[in-house]
């Protein structure tokens, strides 16, 4: 299923890409994106310590941020993190999923709600069935609570506009 709107929000696009968003902006939705994966990235590393992927995705999502690499190779990485979710439990899988989408929010800031609704996806596969949906608002709770102060109403009105498509995990 497509996290990705068939009709892009030009807030979400950066100026010189003909939309509105600024350079700063971006960077501060890739770093909120980047804080989603790593609440979540435990899930990932419990069940294989020893692969480095999805934090090393992470490390250059913050490199991109700072300016240290081309969104050229955060786009790459975004490929490497999420093939660590093949073949792994769901919340495991979901986590790394969470990195790619982080990753990849240096190329199309869209993909900062896939890191947040897979941050939330490998929360809720991490807890009691009987506790799922709790887990699932917790999880979406701290997210916002995260939310830089100048991007929270476009942020929450764009999770509103795309929870459909972002298996509902949004919804209050």
């Amino acid at each position: 299923m497509p996290i990705l709107p068939d009709v892009r929000d030009p807030r979400l696009i950066t100026i010189r890409r003909g939309g509105t968003l600024t350079d700063e902006d971006h960077r501060l939705i890739a770093e909120w994106s980047a804080q989603c994966a790593e609440h979540v990235l435990p899930l990932f590393e419990r069940e294989d310590p020893h692969d480095p992927r999805p934090r090393q995705a992470l490390e250059v999502a913050r490199a991109w941020i700072r300016g240290e690499v081309p969104m050229k190779v955060a786009h790459r990485t975004a490929f490497v993190a999420n093939a660590a979710a093949r073949g792994r439990g769901d919340a495991a899988r979901f986590a790394a999923l969470s990195a790619g989408q982080a990753v990849a929010v240096a190329h199309v800031a869209a993909h900062d709600l896939g890191a947040a609704a897979y941050a939330i996806r490998a929360a809720e596969a991490a807890a009691d069935p009987d506790d799922a949906d709790a887990a699932r608002r917790r999880e979406r709770d701290w997210q916002r609570a995260q939310l830089p102060e100048s991007l929270r109403a476009f942020v929450l009105e764009d999770q509103r506009a795309r929870d459909d498509i972002c298996w509902h995990v949004f919804r209050d």
